[in-house]
């Protein structure tokens, strides 16, 4: 395995660099766009064999999860299979990981059920236009938007997250009935029915769930393969390896055969999952106008209707897709392109509502599957795709004894894994500041998600402003007093430190002059040289001098052009110092004479 993915790192382009510097521009152009095209020309048998079994052990696990993540959105069963097998065959074309497959996910189900009030004409349409808005991001190269939800804000919401799809699980695993989805009637209806339990769908939830956490440790803390091994121990550790990875596949199964034996003798313990609508999906444009029994809902009031779920779910799909996609090919060595990712799954959406998907994103725990399997390429998606394509046409009849509750144990193991129990700690010991948009984010998603990321996004940027307009300033005494703002200087920040240079040395008796060391300031604005302006009258008025050292080519640029009086600046410290001090040393540079240096003028011009 290891040699095959060290092949690859060489002959698969999953960035722009390694395509051969011999090719014309039309087809490096043409392998950007169509990563495959990079990649395909060198696969070997051994690649696909390693494909085969990693798209094997993704699609026995993305069948059982589909089905329980399409109940997490509200949505009958078979959505979830429709959801499933698209990403897999786009993700072929236009993916830049060879890790990353697509598909239902616990957190865009939550998102589902949260803005497509469990109608699926709303769910598809909702696919269909985040993935206009997500081909367009990726377009427009708008991926960098993503990079201004904060890992706090991630954090919050997924623990959130986990916390609300795992408590709405509680009422299938013990076979309660009639529990709303909202998250705090749901957690005290929950409670006040505790009495009805089913103890049929109770055990058996329990069981399903210990199995699945046994066999997930069997898999992690399982003996590793070595050369010394035996061939049987080798067939005997494949095997075993086999069943745990594909364990949601084998406990659904046994749930199954244990109901289809109890359907046989008349009597049915478990709440199943029911008729499942057989075959594929027709090839469909999206609903964009549905009947109901009171009327015709237009398209504008669909849009309406779901308002902030246009923004929230475009955005969390591609955050939690491109962080999954990240994840691995940073384990791995390889580079992905953001913005190919924005238009794999904004394709993936747009197509998948043809076939009535709901939107889809990449999913962290079978991408994680597909890692471990050893797969090499993207390819390893066909066999997922067409695994789900043949469960639709021949499987669904098998899929009417699943127990409910043995889906909420699938769903349950899956979600456990996003709550994050290190994340107070770690932020308390590094920032603890960070943990004010973790706390809000964490808190409001359990009264409304879009509220929670929303007022978490507005806190982080409230504390990114709040760095940005009164940075650091660092104030060195000596021959003269320094200056030196310890980060940019923009606009909100030009009045604070205006005061605080003012209070440093025109506050002082008798007034002192001051250098300003502008090293870590890369460029200024209109309302800064404002600033400066006024700060250098208040200095020629008191009768001393603000000098400034350590002036970047772009920040000179805006002083010269912009005129100002009396600017003396210096190349280094020690000769501001020595000009400033009793005995003058060198003469400064002035912006409005010829004294700025050659080197100066060369980077002015360029």
């Amino acid at each position: 395995m290891s040699s095959s993915v060290k092949a690859l790192g060489q002959a698969r382009p999953m960035g722009a660099g390694l395509a051969p510097m011999t090719c014309c521009c039309s087809q490096a152009t043409l392998q950007r766009w169509l990563p495959f095209l990079a990649w395909l020309p060198h696969y070997s048998l051994q690649w696909l064999q390693m494909d085969f079994i990693a798209g094997l052990s993704v699609g026995l696990t993305v069948i059982p999860q589909a089905l329980a993540y399409a109940e997490v959105a509200g949505l009958p069963p078979q959505y979830g299979l429709y959801s499933a097998f698209m990403g897999c065959f786009v993700y072929f074309f236009l993916g830049t990981s060879r890790d990353v497959t697509l598909g239902p996910t616990a957190i865009m189900s939550l998102l589902v059920s949260s803005y497509t009030f469990h109608e699926p004409a709303y769910a598809v349409l909702l696919a269909f236009l985040s993935g206009c808005i997500q081909l367009a991001m990726g377009f427009l190269c708008l991926g960098f938007l993503l990079d201004f939800i904060s890992c706090p804000v991630i954090r919050g919401f997924t623990s959130a997250a986990a916390i609300t799809i795992s408590f709405g699980q509680i009422k299938n695993l013990l076979g309660l009935q009639n529990i709303p989805r909202q998250f705090f009637l749901q957690v005290y209806h929950t409670f006040r029915n505790i009495g009805q339990t089913r103890a049929g769908d109770a055990v058996l939830g329990l069981v399903c769930v210990l199995l699945l956490l046994l066999l997930k440790l069997m898999r992690d803390r399982g003996p590793r393969v070595h050369p010394e091994m035996s061939p049987a121990m080798r067939l005997t550790h494949g095997l075993l390896w086999t069943a745990t990875t594909a364990r949601n596949a084998l406990v659904v199964s046994f749930a199954a055969l244990v109901a289809y034996s109890f359907e046989v003798t008349g009597y049915q313990p478990f709440v199943l999952t029911g008729k499942i609508v057989k075959g594929l999906p027709p090839l469909q444009t999206p609903p964009f106008s549905v009947t109901t029994a009171n009327g015709t809902v237009s398209f504008t009031e669909m849009v309406q209707d779901m308002g902030a779920g246009l923004a929230v779910v475009p955005l969390m799909g591609l955050l939690e897709s491109i962080a999954v996609a990240k994840s691995f090919a940073s384990q791995n060595n390889y580079r992905i392109r953001a913005n190919q990712e924005l238009l794999a799954i904004g394709l993936t959406n747009v197509l998948g509502s043809l076939f009535s998907s709901y939107p889809v994103t990449g999913s962290f725990g079978r991408t994680a599957v597909n890692a471990q399997s050893g797969v090499c390429t993207p390819a390893g998606g066909l066999l997922t795709g067409v695994l789900v394509l043949l469960s639709l046409d021949y499987l669904t009849s098998l899929f009417y004894y699943i127990p409910k509750a043995a889906l909420a144990a699938v769903i349950i193991t899956a979600v456990i894994p996003l709550f994050d129990t290190k994340i107070v700690r770690t932020l308390w010991r590094v920032k603890r500041l960070d943990l004010l948009p973790l706390c809000v984010t964490f808190l409001l998603c359990f009264w409304e998600v879009q509220y929670g990321i929303l007022a978490g996004t507005l806190v982080s940027m409230l504390i990114l402003l709040y760095s940005a307009a009164r940075p650091h300033v660092q104030v060195s005494e000596g021959p003269v007093l320094v200056l030196q703002p310890a980060s940019g200087l923009h606009f909100p920040a030009v009045e604070n430190l205006r005061e605080a240079i003012l209070n440093q040395a025109l506050g002082a008796s008798p007034p002192r002059c001051a250098v300003l060391d502008c090293s870590h300031i890369c460029s200024i604005d209109y309302t800064v040289v404002l600033g400066l302006g006024e700060l250098l009258g208040d200095f020629q008025r008191r009768g001393v001098t603000l000098a400034f050292v350590g002036l970047q080519v772009p920040v000179l640029r805006v002083l010269l052009s912009a005129d100002l009086k009396d600017v003396q600046y210096f190349s280094t410290l020690e000769e501001a110092e020595k000009y400033l001090s009793p005995e003058p040393g060198p003469p400064p540079y002035n912006v409005r004479d010829d004294s700025v240096p050659e080197h100066k003028v060369a980077l002015l011009k360029a």
